[in-house]
């Protein structure tokens, strides 16, 4: 059965470029993202982890730690590695699990025998502090992922887990985010006292809380 939202994020020990790490003892108290690429020295996995190498500051200002996997062994990914800085401008800074034996893949249900039953999917996973799946999405092979979007969900993330709010359609941060309908307008005045601007009785925007 594939993991839901809500479900503990299963722990694992594994080999990466970065030493053997254990997720949990890794993510701390912070949130982590897990992704998987479908094989080492292939194009489009290529331009992603270049891509979270150079997003790497915006994750660690969200107290965000990431972890790319492959079913490839670390040996390939210190080689592959060359390559990224070569063709991507940026050295990876971050740990790539070498997962072989696919024991993490597994865990994740990171391959999909209707759509390769060798290589993992484009998985990503976004684990909160509690060690709690928060969010998952799943690309195919031939679609590279867009991690500002993953960047912006995390924002949400973060943001609604503090504050009694949701976040509407192509939310960014800094923009009006939406009074959730489990608060009632009378508990708004407390949570909200400089008010807000309602739509219709369940639509109630205010500014973003800090």
């Amino acid at each position: 059965m594939s993991l839901q939202l809500g479900d503990e994020a299963p722990n694992f020990t594994a080999d990466t470029t970065e030493g053997i790490i254990t997720l949990h003892d890794y993510l701390g108290d912070g949130w982590g993202v897990l992704f998987s690429h479908p094989k080492d020295f292939t194009p489009v996995c290529t331009t992603e982890l270049g891509e979270v190498a150079k997003l790497k500051a915006e994750f660690d200002k969200r107290n965000v730690k990431v972890l790319g996997l492959s079913v490839d062994p670390v040996t390939d990914h210190v080689k592959w590695s060359q390559d990224i800085t070569d063709t991507q401008g940026i050295a990876l800074n971050f740990p790539l699990i070498g997962d072989d034996n696919r024991t993490v893949a597994s865990l994740y249900d990171m391959i999909h025998p209707n759509a390769n039953d060798t290589l993992t999917v484009r998985s990503v996973f976004v684990i909160g502090p509690d060690k709690k799946i928060k969010l998952s999405i799943t690309y195919p092979a031939s679609t590279g992922r867009n991690f500002e979007e993953i960047l912006r969900t995390i924002d949400s993330l973060q943001l609604t887990a503090a504050h009694s709010v949701a976040t509407p359609v192509n939310w960014r941060h800094g923009e009006e985010v939406i009074i959730v309908p489990a608060v009632s307008d009378e508990d708004a005045k407390e949570k909200f006292p400089n008010g807000w601007r309602a739509e219709k009785p369940y639509l109630r925007y205010v500014p973003q809380p800090e």
